[in-house]
């Protein structure tokens, strides 16, 4: 296909000869009003109302126990990890194939990742392929499972939910279950997914999410914490707010915490954002619809949900059949104001975790090598 049709299909679906971004957010509700509320309020920071509501609301939207609203998708990936009991020191398996910031949630926590390879099914982390790696080379002892050749404890599995597209969440909870393992979701782009009627993140033990001014709704700069219990919910709200003890005015901390709180300008933003998300996702099913009718019968494939999930399409991608097609179409698209992006480096390529365990990374180099994101706005 010649790249620049695509470019003047681009165009003609956002009908607009200006700059067009990958993702870029929207503001026409009451964002405006509910943060103008907060400032005349003066409870701009981690107190005030609109904290509790933006949580309620992602409660009652993703039917989990309980959602603790946090400074960012690291931070509540990083607390997620700490309440799953992730120690220095520790395994934990994850896909080379994500955003650098899985990988460095768990460096922050002192423990390493393993890199297992991607599925053709979601882009996300292949049960089969963690299965096949814990076969090779683990083992279930009284302490735990325990990664033979180094004799360190692998503690958890990190699923990403690439794009949006929820992962085999059942055959990878069937592994976690075999091997002593728990399982943490990085939700951070499936706000909206949905694995068999389930909301992504609510299935393991925890999940975090992340509203990133490029996510699907945003809140700037923010996260959430989906915890599957409401103790869970209580101890991570605890530890995310510097571990502090509920007094009239003493100041009394009883454990190491985290200042994670989001600020409640942001959790404004969230509420208004929250109101509209379904029109947003409407309109992003319509625009993968679109893209998926124009690539039909040539040589590029457009990435499309699961059979057994309903995804947000938070970024749609196509597969190239070939790296010089790829980079004929970023070449193009670029250059010609509409903005399009590989797909983020593999982890083991970065100098910070070249030396990580890993086991075959087939299909992630081939998604790495043939994969393009377009632009995915809902308007």
């Amino acid at each position: 296909m010649n790249a620049t049709s695509i470019v003047e299909f681009v165009r003609d679906i956002y009908k607009t000869n200006e700059f067009i971004p990958l993702h870029a957010p929207k503001f026409d509700g009451n964002e405006k009003s509910y943060v103008m509320e907060t400032i005349e309020s003066t409870f701009v920071s981690s107190v005030g109302k609109f904290v509790d509501d933006f949580e309620k609301k992602i409660e009652a939207y993703t039917a989990t126990a309980k959602a603790v609203a946090t400074v960012n998708g690291t931070a509540a990936l990083h607390a997620a990890l700490y309440m799953a009991d992730v120690q220095r020191g520790d395994l934990v398996i994850t896909q080379a194939l994500t955003f650098v910031a899985t990988c460095n949630a768990l460096y922050h926590m002192g423990a390493e990742p393993i890199f297992v390879d991607v599925s053709p099914v979601s882009l996300g982390l292949c049960p089969k392929a963690v299965e096949a790696f814990l076969n090779e080379f683990a083992e279930v002892t009284e302490t735990g499972c325990i990664h033979k050749p180094t004799g360190k404890r692998i503690k958890a599995v990190v699923p990403m939910h690439t794009f949006g597209h929820p992962v085999e969440l059942d055959e990878l909870v069937a592994v976690c279950q075999k091997w002593n393992l728990t399982l943490v979701e990085d939700a951070a782009e499936s706000l909206g997914s949905f694995y068999k009627g389930k909301h992504t993140g609510t299935i393991g033990n925890f999940g975090a999410v992340s509203f990133n001014g490029n996510k699907i709704i945003t809140t700037g700069g923010g996260g959430m914490v989906l915890c599957k219990t409401q103790e869970l919910g209580a101890r991570t709200k605890h530890v995310t707010t510097t571990a502090k003890v509920p007094h009239p005015y003493e100041f009394f901390h009883d454990e190491p915490g985290f200042n994670y709180r989001m600020p409640n300008l942001n959790a404004a933003l969230g509420c208004a954002q929250m109101e509209v998300i379904e029109q947003y996702l409407k309109k992003k099913r319509l625009l993968a619809k679109s893209y998926d009718g124009f690539f039909k019968g040539t040589d590029i494939k457009l990435v499309t949900e699961p059979e057994y999930a309903k995804s947000n399409y938070w970024l749609n991608a196509i597969i190239c059949p070939d790296k010089v097609s790829r980079e004929e179409v970023l070449t193009s698209t670029n250059g010609s104001g509409v903005m399009t992006r590989p797909i983020w480096q593999l982890m083991h390529r970065l100098p910070m975790y070249e030396n990580a365990l890993r086991g075959d990374l087939k299909y992630s180099e081939f998604i790495e090598a043939h994969l393009i994101n377009l632009p995915s706005s809902p308007f």
